[in-house]
């Protein structure tokens, strides 16, 4: 487990370089935290670290999933918050994106645990607000 303190912008920009550079093709990376944490724009910072994507990194609250293409690597951004079953995941294909080459970041993983086993390259990053600017970045391999 690895945790960061970010007292800012620039400080969680360089936490997503570093998370970029342990993750690898057919991770999972599971995001918790709060609305407002700092999820998705530490998503961007990730895949802006690998290289420019060919589509602006946005939330993909209403799409469900995004996609990002980054040199030689795809990345797809999950957000479960609006979900309303776990049949409606596996209506868009979940299992192929979770056991493709490309990099998985999911936001809200716990509306669809059961998606999820000890067999697959799992990562979990935990975003604790500690006040407007400063966040908790916790990084865990696993569940």
């Amino acid at each position: 487990m690895k945790t960061y303190i970010s007292k800012g912008l620039n400080d969680t920009n360089n936490i997503a370089k570093d998370i970029s550079e342990q993750l690898v093709a057919g991770d999972i990376v599971l995001l918790n935290g709060d609305l407002g944490a700092g999820k998705t724009y530490l998503v961007k910072q990730v895949v802006k670290s690998f290289g420019e994507a060919e589509t602006d990194v946005t939330s993909p609250t209403f799409t469900i999933v995004n996609s990002y293409h980054v040199k030689n690597q795809t990345i797809y951004h999950f957000d479960f918050y609006r979900i309303k079953s776990i049949e409606e995941l596996y209506g868009i294909g979940i299992e192929e994106y979770l056991y493709s080459d490309a990099i998985c970041f999911i936001e809200w993983p716990e509306r669809a645990m059961e998606l999820f086993d000890s067999d697959q390259n799992i990562k979990t990053i935990t975003i604790e607000k500690l006040s407007d600017l400063e966040r908790k970045i916790t990084l865990k391999e696993g569940l």
